[in-house]
């Protein structure tokens, strides 16, 4: 199999523009011509070893940021969107995805923007109860995509929210953190009062109290705990965060500050140094993780997901929870693996599985269509209400690697990686698998051709 070429121009504009340096002092720092630099820099020519390995010693450089990152999470975006009937048969071809991303980012997301505007225009206009009243709001994105977008370009890792929620983490190491807590409120005049009642949450800004449910487990109390805390002591921090954001919409802007206390708490929780040493000692077993740290296994799971630290990162892994339904609710992926922004995940997936199996992790070695393979682990997720008549949520969570990683997983331990590979695949209408026998609904790229005197497993052959 053929080395594939590294192409990183916008990285190198953005590096260069970060120091400061013209393009002759930034290739004679990288040991190569001007002309070469410039090819480089607009993709003509990749970037070869050469350069890589002096971009690491002369600036530091992670250089797995070259092929991370933005690139491919765009062209999976705008594959899916272009799959969208509204463009037609065809689509355009992967190399021009591919160049967009790497050459023009801004213009790619300006495309999906407009994209996700139509689709919601068209989302209110087929239903009379949404359209009615709410035109003047058609181009506007919905703030909940808004702000789950602004997460997973930042691969879902917002460093300056990480290191101070680490410094709270490092200072309070040893401790019960519900005792910490307790005092940083104490010490602003906030009482705290552990009792039943509907909210899991709720602070009195007048009165100085902070309620907390006794219903919920403790590992939520002692999130909601760090929650609270990361409003009143970090405020500055959030909203200058949210600042640089510039959501469209004062709802998207509420909607992440929720999202940054959020983060803040689960890195408070696990401290970025700690949580990937301790990670990398116990081979990622996460209920081993969430008794060290007093975290629930979804709190792990998404912790992992998030040891994107430049210089300092930890396994790439997607993480991704449903409901009963299949709708996805919470997506992030640091590896190759997009998923699909509207709509549920493929059905052949193991974390649909996990609701059959409660209590138990679900292993799966998967393959996509791009052929890239993956160890999926599944679970089930379950959050009582605290009593008889409260309802209960259920959910389940999916972790996974690329298959290059398996070895440092506890989970991979008795499997056979030679064996054959699931296949998988992002979400039917832009999966190109021909033979799948749960597809739901035909390719949108493909023509197809149907045979009313002939059935296999799909009604319809489709045409290569």
């Amino acid at each position: 199999m053929a080395t594939q070429k590294l192409y990183a121009g916008s990285k190198l504009r953005e590096l260069r523009g970060r120091l400061a340096l013209s393009q002759k002092a930034f290739a004679e720092k990288l040991g190569v011509s001007l002309p070469y630099l410039n090819q480089m820099e607009h993709n003509h020519r990749p970037v070869s070893a050469q350069v890589v390995l002096r971009l690491a010693q002369e600036f530091g450089l992670d250089v797995t940021e070259l092929s991370t990152g933005d690139s491919e999470r765009l062209v999976s975006d705008m594959r899916e969107a272009l799959a969208d009937p509204v463009f037609g048969p065809g689509g355009a071809p992967l190399a021009d995805l591919r160049l967009v991303a790497s050459n023009a980012p801004g213009l790619a997301r300006a495309f999906l923007n407009l994209h996700r505007a139509y689709r919601q225009a068209h989302e209110r206009l087929a239903s009379l109860d949404e359209a009615l009243g709410r035109e003047d709001r058609a181009a506007t994105p919905s703030p909940w995509e808004e702000v789950r977008d602004f997460f997973h370009y930042c691969d879902n890792y917002i460093d300056a929210v990480d290191r101070a929620a680490e410094r709270f983490g490092r200072e309070a190491a040893g401790r019960d953190m519900l005792a910490v807590a307790a005092e940083v409120l104490a010490a602003r005049g906030i009482a705290l009062e552990l009792a039943e009642g509907p909210l899991v949450r709720a602070y009195d800004a007048e009165a100085r109290r902070l309620i907390v449910s006794t219903r919920v487990p403790e590992a939520t109390r002692r999130f909601q705990l760090l929650h609270q805390i990361a409003l009143l002591a970090q405020d500055e921090l959030l909203e200058a965060t949210l600042d640089l954001a510039r959501f469209q919409s004062p709802e998207a802007r509420g909607i992440a500050k929720i999202g940054l206390a959020n983060y803040f708490a689960g890195a408070a929780q696990m401290p970025y140094g700690a949580f990937l040493a301790a990670a990398q000692d116990v081979r990622h077993d996460l209920e081993r993780l969430a008794d060290r740290f007093g975290a629930s296994i979804e709190q792990v799971a998404h912790r992992l997901s998030t040891l994107q630290r430049p210089g300092a990162k930890g396994i790439p892994f997607f993480f991704v929870r449903v409901d009963q339904a299949g709708t996805i609710t919470k997506r992030h992926s640091a590896t190759r693996l997009q998923f699909a922004r509207f709509g549920g995940a493929c059905p052949l997936w193991n974390v649909h599985r996990a609701f059959e199996t409660p209590g138990r992790f679900l292993r799966q070695l998967a393959e996509t269509p791009d052929g890239v393979r993956y160890l999926s682990l599944a679970r089930d997720v379950t959050k009582a209400g605290g009593s008889f008549t409260a309802p209960v949520r259920r959910f389940a969570i999916g972790l996974g690697c690329e298959i290059t990683h398996a070895g440092k997983l506890v989970y991979a331990d008795d499997l056979d990686l030679s064996r054959r590979f699931e296949p998988i695949g992002i979400s039917c209408r832009i999966c190109e698998r021909p033979d799948c026998h749960q597809r739901s609904v035909p390719p949108l790229e493909r023509r197809l051709a149907v045979d009313p005197d002939r059935r296999g497993v799909l009604p319809y052959r489709i045409v290569p």
